[in-house]
């Protein structure tokens, strides 16, 4: 397995016995930080506040596949939410610090010189913004060997536009912390695959339509923010996944119907997708093109509505919060260019955003909402950086 720098690549972690993504070896230096300040991240663009609440979920239908018997899975949840009212409510930071120093040092980065975590926009437990109608809901399934929040801008972005988005942390894949104060780490064995993550999401759709149903999914009974209980639309759910969240994606919805659209960021699509897809899916890729055989073998099996999108400059993390904190992380570290670029690729962080805000809304809001999406239909002189492959 490969992940970042000496470790490999945790931007393109991929899972068990699989390749690691060309072109991103990692160059940490070693150089220490001044002053360095904490990272941060763009503003979402939509006309709502953001709110966000961590849960615990206890699947106890389900044996933890790394735990073993007598132990139940256990996952670590956020829901992100338009809110109201959020000038009352703390904003979220992107992960613990403690996590954060251990993913860095975990890819060979020294996390004591680099700066504090991002803040987001998400407002701890704001009550959430409703006219009429419960949401769109999304589920998010994230890098292997890394953690919930590494797409917050994309998922920032679709709740600020009025989604509901779950994002999930893969328990024993996942830098992760628990309510009573536990931190696990990522194990390399036994190691989870995206079988593994496509498998822990049924049962968060579960609660998603326990939420719906206006019950408290939170194994804790935590309490819910104001208007969460019913916010939840059970009959528009999509999903998306970046890397081996993306793979767990495509295997999700071959096997659970509720998934009505699919989003890949970059996923490698090993195992290999054997059934036919007739539910709308779109690729957005970079490391793992078409003419990769697994994503090329998907592809085939996509039988409705589909789309290919490419960033020119694109490396693996190109469309995650990776693209905009590695040059921070650089800036700290006194990287050269070259270094950078060893890492992140040429496509330019405020390009990346662009892409990253409007790509995955216009897929959600054409699928999920029935809105046209022009943005979708072909070449953009908006996003001539993107290349739409047939």
């Amino acid at each position: 397995m490969t992940h970042l720098s000496r470790r490999g690549l945790i931007f393109a972690a991929l899972g068990a016995g699989l390749a690691g993504a060309p072109g991103l070896a990692g160059r940490a230096s070693a150089v220490p930080a001044t002053g360095a300040q904490r990272m941060v991240l763009p503003a979402p663009t939509g006309p709502h506040g953001v709110g966000t609440v961590a849960l615990r979920l206890v699947d106890r239908s389900r044996p933890d596949p790394v735990a073993g018997p007598g132990h139940y899975r256990e996952l670590m949840v956020s829901v992100w939410y338009p809110a109201r009212d959020t000038a009352r409510h703390p904003r979220a930071v992107w992960m613990p610090d403690p996590l954060l120093r251990a993913l860095l040092d975990f890819n060979g980065i020294p996390g004591r010189s680099v700066g504090a975590p991002p803040i987001t926009a998400g407002h701890v437990s704001a009550p959430v913004w409703r006219s009429a109608g419960p949401l769109p809901t999304v589920v998010y399934s994230p890098l292997a060997h890394d953690q919930r929040a590494d797409t917050t801008i994309v998922v920032q972005e679709l709740a600020s536009h009025g989604y509901l988005v779950v994002t999930v942390d893969h328990t024993y894949d996942a830098f992760v912390e628990f309510p009573d104060g536990r931190r696990l780490t990522p194990l390399d064995e036994p190691s989870l695959g995206a079988r593994d993550f496509a498998d822990d999401i049924p049962y968060v759709l579960d609660c998603v339509d326990r939420l719906a149903a206006g019950r408290n999914p939170d194994a804790d009974g935590k309490p819910l923010p104001p208007g969460l209980a019913g916010a939840p639309d059970p009959r528009r759910i999509g999903m998306f996944g970046t890397s081996k969240g993306g793979t767990a994606t495509a295997l999700l919805m071959g096997l659970d119907p509720r998934v009505r659209a699919g989003l890949s960021l970059d996923g490698p699509m090993e195992p290999l997708i054997e059934d036919d897809l007739d539910r709308p899916f779109m690729l957005m890729t970079a490391d793992y093109p078409r003419d990769t055989a697994p994503v090329a073998q998907l592809w085939s099996h996509l039988t409705g509505w589909k789309l290919n999108v490419q960033a020119d400059g694109a490396v693996h993390n190109a469309y995650d919060d990776y693209q905009v904190l590695l040059p921070q992380i650089g800036a700290a570290l006194g990287w050269s260019e070259e270094e950078l670029r060893s890492w992140a690729g040429t496509l330019r962080p405020g390009r990346a955003v662009r892409i990253q805000q409007a790509y995955p809304l216009a897929f959600f809001d054409l699928h999920l909402r029935g809105r046209r999406q022009r943005l979708l239909e072909g070449p953009s002189p908006a996003f001539r950086e993107m290349r739409y492959l047939p």
